[in-house]
């Protein structure tokens, strides 16, 4: 049987910011719900300044034990920061809401949450909070399953926390993703991350990182049957945690020691440690740990005959596990799979009871007068037909659930593709949570047009068969392309394509990915010269780039679409018109940020409405030295 593997909170130097099932803080989940906080007591006074309550707040928030009080603390904290209209402190209270609410498996509320945190960083420009922020979003995928997304937010948060030099969060998040690779059962990769950031705990003399450590590697040993290996890791981490008082991951272990004895036919010793996993996961609120332990002594509990108590501990498992897995849309097929799981259960105990019942009927039959042996025959065929009946019964009701199942999950993901096709991740998941999208201003974006030369005469010329063909090749390759350098395609206008850079998270390289991605553009229609394809049209194609701020949203209600407004478009439209076949023209802005990487020429200016004069230049090819630079991740010259 497999559970998942312990996993961090991330801690910040200052603020401690949860984003994780543990926190690495002195507090962590270690004094009893019933007891009162010290800084509750404190905070009931009412006798500090508002610098003094937004602290306290803060720590409240984030080390009070109790979930629900977590929360509410939480949500005092981001009514303060609001009314401050402090955008770092508001970071700091969506990441403690987030964290609370998953203590309280409410992961859709989290994940909104967590969000919520990332749109802070991102408005702060603050690199390490964004990371802080997508290790969290990632936890919380891999909880719901959601691997792809997870290791997706894994990456794009341990690339930022490495840049920022926070090796205590690397470390953490790095932990993380391998306890994702762990409930994929990808055990090589999950130990090669448990493994880095146990080296990196000890360098920075983390106690609880290396207890963590200590604990999935016994898991992932334990999975590939290297059993010894696996109880002594196991066993040395419970000790340290033991000492740190966190509870959450000792019982999580204490699961895997059960696992251990039982696969070495320890029964008992099996027990005593899944009860022992059960009582600590009762007392602490740890739901999703309540439930993993109710499956395994429902399974030791079968294994030795205690059908009953099977049963029971089965019952409290899916309850549980119901509360921790309540995800929309899925939720009305847990309900029917749980029904079927817990009557199947309940049918395999009548069922053993009922053929102990019939024994002994035959037992007492073979005493009686051969006139009683008609009578036990009919018994024994009208019992096994009830039962060829019930199993029937039973295996077409399980066939019709998981065909129903699949068409689901098909028909979801159908349409999260589509989705996702016409709009960024980010702003299809504000679609889908509110229901609308907010236009936001981005301060400098890179925005490119191309053009075909003298469209408008081919069009007259070819077919319309040959013409759609022609450009639907083009402008997949052009997609192929910027998706190649992480840019954004905006829409397609006849035979104009345009796309953006530095959006819908602002980067700084957008100027550079977006000159490399024209270069091979141009690349791409020269080659497509040389095919001599009888179906593929040849055109000649312009190309404008400009950079500046602009504004972005989604318009409409129906056939919505994601679009760019702002001088910068229009400028680079005006580029694009204005250049030449085979020719990138650029504007001033984008000049001045790729002139260290690029060689350019000036050629002169042009008069743009309401802008005066506008300085134009041709990119005319890369400088070897920097572009070398750029590419081993220096970004020289910007």
């Amino acid at each position: 049987m497999k559970f998942k593997a312990a996993r961090l909170f991330l801690t910040s130097l200052k603020t401690c910011l949860l984003a994780g099932f543990f926190c690495l803080s002195a507090l962590g989940i270690s004094q009893e719900k019933s007891e009162t906080h010290p800084l509750e007591i404190k905070y009931s006074n009412n006798n500090f300044s508002k610098e003094e309550k937004l602290a306290l707040l803060n720590e409240l928030a984030q080390n009070h034990p109790d979930p629900q009080k977590k929360l509410h603390y939480s949500i005092v904290f981001i009514k303060n920061a609001k009314a401050l209209d402090s955008t770092h402190l508001l970071f700091q209270g969506y990441m403690h809401k987030g964290a609370a609410l998953r203590l309280k498996s409410d992961f859709t509320q989290a994940l909104e949450s967590y969000f919520k945190a990332a749109h802070r960083a991102v408005k702060d420009n603050h690199q390490r909070n964004l990371g802080l922020a997508h290790i969290s979003i990632a936890d919380v995928y891999s909880i719901t399953s959601n691997h792809e997304n997870a290791v997706k937010y894994y990456t794009s948060g341990l690339d930022l926390l490495k840049q920022e030099n926070d090796l205590e969060n690397y470390a953490n998040g790095l932990l993380n993703l391998g306890d994702a690779y762990f409930n994929e059962k990808d055990y090589d990769l999950a130990m090669e991350c448990f493994m880095e950031s146990g080296l990196l705990f000890r360098k920075i003399n983390s106690l609880e990182g290396h207890a963590f450590v200590l604990g999935n590697m016994g898991m992932v040993y334990a999975e590939q049957g290297k059993d010894d290996l696996a109880e002594a890791n196991i066993n040395e981490a419970i000790h340290l945690l033991e000492d740190l008082q966190l509870h959450y991951p000792i019982s999580v272990y204490l699961i895997y020691m059960s696992d251990i004895y039982a696969a070495k036919s320890n029964r008992s010793a099996a027990l005593a440690y899944a009860n022992r996993s059960l009582k600590l996961a009762t007392k602490y609120g740890l739901k999703e740990q309540i439930s993993d332990a109710n499956l395994q002594l429902s399974l030791l509990y079968e294994q030795q005959g205690g059908y009953k108590k099977s049963l029971q501990h089965f019952k409290a498992h899916v309850t549980f596990k119901d509360s921790v897995a309540n995800i929309e849309k899925v939720q009305k097929m847990g309900d029917l799979r749980t029904a079927f799981e817990v009557s199947k259960k309940q049918t395999e105990v009548d069922l053993l009871t009922q053929q102990q019942k019939v024994q002994n009927i035959q037992v007492a039959l073979l005493n009686q007068q051969n006139k009683n042996r008609q009578h036990l025959a009919i018994a024994t065929i009208t019992a096994l037909f009830l039962i060829l009946m019930i199993a029937f019964g039973l295996y077409r009701r399980n066939k019709y659930i998981t065909k129903t199942k699949i068409i689901i999950e098909e028909e979801k993901q159908r349409s999260e593709n589509l989705l996702l096709n016409i709009l960024p991740e980010e702003t299809a998941y504000e679609l889908k949570t509110k229901g609308k999208v907010e236009a936001k201003r981005f301060n400098s974006v890179t925005v490119l047009f191309t053009d075909f030369k003298s469209f408008t005469s081919y069009s007259e010329k070819l077919t319309p068969e040959k013409l759609v063909k022609s450009v639907d090749y083009y402008f997949s390759g052009f997609d192929r392309i910027i998706e190649k350098y992480e840019l954004e395609k905006i829409k397609t206008v006849g035979d104009s394509y345009m796309c953006a850079g530095g959006l819908p998270f602002p980067t700084a390289d957008h100027a550079i990915k977006m000159t490399l991605a024209a270069f091979e553009i141009l690349q791409f229609t020269e080659a497509t010269k040389q095919l001599n394809h009888p179906a593929i049209a040849h055109f000649d194609i312009r190309i404008g780039i400009n950079t500046g701020p602009v504004v972005a949203g989604v318009v409409g209600t129906k056939k919505f679409a994601y679009d760019i407004w702002g001088d910068t478009v229009n400028v680079a439209s005006r580029m694009e018109s204005n250049s030449i076949p085979g020719k990138i023209n650029i504007a001033e802005n984008t000049y001045q940020l790729i002139k260290a990487a690029f060689d350019c020429e000036y050629r002169g200016e042009i008069d743009v409405k309401n802008k005066g004069q506008l300085h134009m230049y041709f990119v005319k090819g890369i400088k070897e030295k920097t572009f070398y630079a750029f590419m081993n991740g220096q970004k020289a010259g910007l």
